[in-house]
């Protein structure tokens, strides 16, 4: 489809164009050798579960890039379908993992995201909520406490009962909440925790936002495979959000904040390495150099945090881990995160781990890479396309015949976990750390 038959409307004058658009500060971001590395040759159309959804050349990578090309050239101003597109992008990164040019398209969408929220006007609800959520642990603690209590009354309950008889938004997307912790677990850990067998090292562990509120068991029991595998382990109190759900949404001035905090905290532990369970997170403090790379107190410190962040699975396959004697008596699958597979190439480590859990049990899930319809707050913002994802990432893992679904990211685990509940799914959904702990523990 030519992009000219998209609602973005062609300007002929080209200096009319620039000043209808902002700043400039896009030509800035993305400089010309990136943004025209792009071959629209098309073979990120078979990945990209955007394209897939509406068949709209503005809806696939190649499209989108042209688009942003057209902004930066001031052929076309910024409209509302420009940031509707940005915006309507996974950010999954498919298309790199398929794009044989290597086209860094999550750098772009991301650099283009950042440039609509600076100039946008008017008032910017979505930022100012990221911010006053993520800045600090004490905003999503106040959230998190009130939906604990929301859900232990039974509260919620009656909201998905109604959400199925009233099918409007707010009510659909209460389905999607999973079971909150009782505790954080940065509640629970002390700022230091020795390992259970001969000491191989010193690592510190993020415990994050979400998955801290979400998943907290998780972070529980990556502790403690850290420890079985003798890793002291630093838990530092003073950690803040990672910032990727700022920097994703465009707002990379918290996240650079964010990001400089936790190089402060992170780096006084003295910890040889920075594990970090959640995918997304791993993802973005592995670009903290690329964050930072003009701020001239710590661009150095970037660089030599980012070589120091290891993803969990990551972590214990190339340092080694204990294998359990026990295995998993059902069957079991894995799904891959897409910041995870794509954005950091981790795949092989993860599979194999999961493989030596399941034994004979392990299934391969078709389009395993496939997006679940998370994807940070996407499946909240875009919810009925997200659950369209989310239909066929059931639909392939009911095929594959799997009772437990192993993956290694919050969103996931929550998308993946809600799914099932609502359409009445025998499925247990499980963080990898999870799982082997689970096989540890049989053998005491």
């Amino acid at each position: 489809m030519n992009l000219q038959d998209s609602k973005i409307k062609s300007v002929s004058n080209r200096e009319a164009a620039k000043s209808t658009a902002p700043d400039g500060r896009f030509h800035l971001a993305i400089s010309e050798e990136l943004i025209t590395q792009c071959m629209h040759c098309g073979l990120c159309l078979s990945v990209c579960p955007t394209y897939a959804l509406t068949g709209l050349e503005r809806s696939s990578p190649r499209g989108r890039i042209r688009l942003m090309k057209s902004v930066m050239d001031g052929t076309i101003p910024v409209t509302g379908t420009f940031e509707y597109e940005m915006n309507f992008c996974l950010d999954c990164q498919a298309c790199q993992t398929a794009c044989p040019a290597g086209v860094k398209y999550g750098e772009l969408v991301e650099a283009a995201r950042e440039y609509i929220q600076v100039n946008k006007k008017g008032f910017k609800l979505k930022r100012l909520l990221l911010k006053n959520f993520f800045m600090g642990r004490s905003g999503l603690r106040a959230v998190a406490t009130v939906l604990r209590f929301y859900q232990k009354i039974g509260l919620e309950k009656v909201v998905i009962f109604l959400s199925r008889i009233v099918p409007i938004g707010i009510l659909k997307r209460a389905r999607l909440l999973p079971q909150l912790s009782d505790k954080f677990a940065i509640d629970v850990l002390p700022e230091m925790v020795e390992p259970k067998s001969a000491e191989r090292g010193k690592v510190a562990v993020l415990t994050g936002c979400v998955m801290d509120a979400m998943f907290a068991e998780a972070n529980l029991d990556t502790v403690d495979v850290l420890r079985e595998n003798g890793w002291r382990v630093a838990v530092p109190h003073e950690q803040v959000c990672c910032g990727s759900v700022n920097g994703h949404a465009g707002d990379n001035e918290t996240a650079r904040t964010l990001a400089m905090k936790n190089i402060e905290v992170f780096e006084n532990t003295g910890a040889q390495y920075y594990v970090v369970n959640s995918a997304g997170c791993s993802a973005f403090m592995k670009e903290y150099d690329k964050l930072l790379a003009d701020n001239p107190e710590y661009s150095e410190r970037a660089k030599r945090f980012s070589t120091r962040v290891k993803e969990f699975s990551e972590f214990i396959h190339e340092t080694g881990y204990r294998k359990p004697k026990a295995k998993f008596g059902s069957t079991v699958t894995y799904h891959e995160a897409c910041h995870l597979v794509h954005t950091q190439k981790i795949s092989a480590q993860p599979r194999e781990i999961v493989k030596d859990l399941a034994g004979d049990n392990y299934r391969e899930l078709n389009e395993a890479t496939w997006c679940c319809g998370s994807a940070g707050i996407y499946n909240v913002v875009h919810y009925d396309e997200a659950a369209k994802l989310l239909d066929r990432k059931l639909d392939n893992i009911n095929k594959c015949g799997a009772h437990t679904v192993i993956t290694g990211n919050p969103g996931c685990l929550a998308q993946i976990a809600a799914g099932a509940k609502n359409d009445g799914m025998d499925m247990d959904v499980i963080h990898l750390a999870t799982a082997l702990n689970r096989l540890y523990k049989t053998e005491k």
